[in-house]
């Protein structure tokens, strides 16, 4: 049985680096280690195959922008008859601490447009996801906030967030999401 893991973002080198590409960003990151894949584009996105751990898992990046993730996600989860417990949402969070990890197997959307359509598309909000804590927005609009680039003091954080994520996915892809949550949802990453 293949797994499936959506990385959520906005296409176009104007948003690349954005808070809100996150998801993006760890994607790209799976699709780069060993042996390396190549995006084709197909159900309005980027996918590609991988292994993790000897399995087969899909790497999907939907490029409808991030408020309209649910079609392409459904033409793929459709496509390859993909069960929602195989399925893994990866997206940015406000609402989290710089760098810490949130691993759930469901549950409301917290605001987060793109999981939010997602939801919507497949009519269930049982579907793994995996969030990652891009800071809170202070006094900025979050519709903002989450459009602005890392300050070079908070990269290394997001960097090792990042390097955490893939392992997360590693463990969710190998040993299920309940190994996954207790493993990784812990502190931030300092």
């Amino acid at each position: 049985m293949r797994k499936l893991v959506v990385g959520l973002g906005n296409p176009g080198a104007k948003y690349e680096g954005t808070r809100h590409n996150v998801g993006f960003e760890l994607v790209d990151r799976l699709a780069a280690a060993p042996p390396g894949v190549r995006f084709q584009r197909r159900f309005d996105g980027l996918l590609a195959e991988t292994e993790i751990d000897h399995r087969r898992v899909l790497l999907f990046k939907p490029q409808t922008y991030m408020n309209l993730s649910g079609r392409p996600v459904q033409s793929c989860v459709q496509f390859y008859k993909i069960e929602p417990a195989d399925l893994l949402i990866v997206c940015d969070d406000l609402s989290l601490p710089l760098g810490k990890l949130r691993i759930r197997r469901g549950g409301s959307d917290g605001g987060q447009k793109g999981l939010r359509d997602i939801i919507a598309q497949l009519g269930s909000s049982d579907i793994p996801r995996l969030r990652i804590g891009i800071g809170e927005p202070g006094h900025q609009d979050a519709a903002d906030f989450v459009l602005t680039r890392f300050r070079s003091s908070e990269r290394p954080i997001i960097d090792d967030a990042l390097i955490l994520a893939s392992q997360a996915v590693a463990v969710w892809v190998t040993q299920g999401i309940d190994a996954a949550m207790n493993r990784f949802n812990g502190p931030a990453v300092s």
